[in-house]
């Protein structure tokens, strides 16, 4: 009889650790090739990483570069005290020479850069290379960084467990069409003085980015998304009152799955990394690790749905995606560990349903 695997974000009995030598303490640069272009990125490994443990993408602004945003985010000291993988990948260059991720913009229609297709490819490939955890994939950015987060939690779902965008937005032609096969959770930092990505939208171009949605409208949409029933407000400590600005913070909470949408409201706040640059009331990088380890999900596989079971509407889940092609998280399908999902895997958790 087939076994059922319990893949755990800690393991209660073995922790199967890996040491890469030459990526000790220092972020290195490489090359992905990805629909005939050569991608980059930077990558940044702990002196030690275990079987399962979180990939976090971090994603520069227009104009900008991973290098960048790399330096001052300080997300790599994060990422060796916590002990996750940090991904800086670099955008494309347009007409005009400059950096970008491929959003959709007015004066990117010329553009046809896959951004979504190539960020799936290499988080599937470093979660292969590294054995990181397919589920706690995390992505956050900045300005332009920040919308391609919301994007691919509208369009590719499961790549990102959660996201957090800082002075982004949505923009019309995909807030317009957003239907995620899961719900995300999302948490916004975002000053309402900001004069590139301006807190309630502009839904006539004026400033011409392309029609976008409001900061307000977007959290809305995703507490709507995830089912949110509960909201708190709370004022953080303003430490540093010289910056000109203090923080409100929204959490809604109570919503599906355990889910949360934040919003941390930064009044007066402009375009910018608070605790890197702007506000200096609270570190961005540090907090938005503490919302991502929030939401990381101890799963196993077979649950298709989290709900700590595995029943027939796993048998359900996994039907529908060899008949629909749904976009399940494979992983959690493969029962018989084949490395391939067809009606073997279907088998495999009818017996474990009847011997159980």
């Amino acid at each position: 009889m087939n076994q059922i695997k319990y893949k755990y974000r800690f393991f209660l009995l073995t922790c199967f650790c890996f040491y890469f030598q030459p990526l000790f303490g220092q972020a290195e640069l490489f090359n992905f090739e990805h629909n005939g272009l050569n991608r980059q990125y930077y990558l940044y490994v702990p002196d030690s990483i275990c079987h399962d443990d979180p990939l976090v993408f971090i994603f520069h602004g227009f104009t900008s570069s991973a290098s960048s945003i790399m330096n001052y985010s300080g997300m790599n000291n994060i990422a060796e005290n916590n002990k996750f993988v940090a991904c800086y990948p670099q955008g494309t260059t347009d007409n005009n020479g400059n950096t970008f991720f491929n959003v959709g913009y007015d004066f990117h229609q010329n553009q046809n850069v896959d951004d979504v297709g190539f960020i799936m490819e290499l988080a599937n490939y470093l979660q292969l290379q590294y054995n990181l955890s397919p589920i706690n994939t995390f992505g956050t950015g900045m300005s332009n960084g920040a919308e391609i987060c919301y994007l691919m939690a509208c369009q590719n779902s499961n790549i990102f467990r959660s996201i957090a965008p800082v002075a982004g937005t949505m923009m019309d032609w995909f807030f317009e069409t957003c239907q995620p096969d899961n719900p995300t959770p999302v948490f916004e930092i975002h000053g309402t003085n900001d004069q590139v990505t301006w807190w309630d939208g502009d839904p006539n171009n004026i400033d011409g980015w392309g029609s976008y949605v409001g900061i307000d409208q977007i959290i809305q949409f995703w507490s709507g998304i995830n089912l949110c029933n509960s909201l708190e407000i709370d004022t953080l400590p303003n430490i540093s009152s010289s910056d000109g600005s203090y923080i409100i913070s929204e959490k809604n909470i109570d919503c599906i799955k355990n889910n949360e949408v934040w919003l941390y409201r930064v009044v007066n706040g402009g375009h910018d990394w608070p605790g890197s640059y702007g506000n200096m009331d609270i570190n961005s990088s540090l907090t938005i690790w503490e919302f991502f380890e929030k939401s990381i999900l101890n799963y196993r596989i077979g649950d298709l749905d989290f709900d700590n079971e595995i029943s027939i509407y796993d048998v359900l889940l996994v039907s529908d995606h060899l008949i629909n092609n749904s976009t399940y998280i494979e992983y959690l399908m493969d029962l018989n560990n084949d490395q391939i999902v067809d009606f073997a895997d279907i088998l495999s958790i009818i017996v474990y349903i009847l011997n159980n």
